[in-house]
């Protein structure tokens, strides 16, 4: 798949619905993650959250998207003090549109899930960077770190 622009969909976030185009004129970083309250998970959900500020201070918005429900992400968000806003892509069609749905190996079973993967957009709405299979230790200062060097 070759995503090269924001699609226009729209999304139900923690703050309220919204078309993800209406994010052009700021940059956005769009993280994936598998799951609500599990390690791996939580731990980048509040590294974005400590790094928030200093993403909004380098002019860009940051949202992260799993296919957990609302009710689920206000639950993570309150028990971790997110600052984050939370998509609710229970269609998948976020997923499906960024190519992140993959075959997993749990417990030796075949399932499909996210790809943890995040994607970097420039204030036009143009794919400036694309992480996939990403490792969580570090990434969310290498996402930053690039955010910055967009900005300028």
């Amino acid at each position: 798949m070759s995503l090269i622009r924001l699609p226009s969909l729209e999304i139900q976030t923690t703050l309220g619905p919204i078309n993800l185009s209406a994010y052009v004129g700021h940059q956005l970083v769009v993280y994936f993650y598998p799951k609500d309250d599990t390690p791996g998970c939580t731990i980048e959900g509040q590294d974005f959250s400590a790094a928030h500020p200093d993403f909004l201070a380098a002019g860009t918005q940051v949202i992260g998207v799993s296919r957990d429900s609302l009710a689920s992400h206000e639950k993570f968000i309150a028990k971790y003090g997110l600052t984050i806003a939370l998509v609710a892509d229970t269609d998948e069609s976020l997923c499906k549109a960024f190519d992140v749905i993959k075959t997993k190996n749990m417990y030796g079973k075949q399932v499909l899930g996210i790809e943890r993967s995040t994607f970097l957009f420039d204030a036009k709405g143009s794919l400036a960077k694309a992480w996939r299979g990403v490792k969580v230790p570090g990434h969310v200062e290498e996402v930053l770190g690039a955010a910055r060097a967009l900005h300028q």
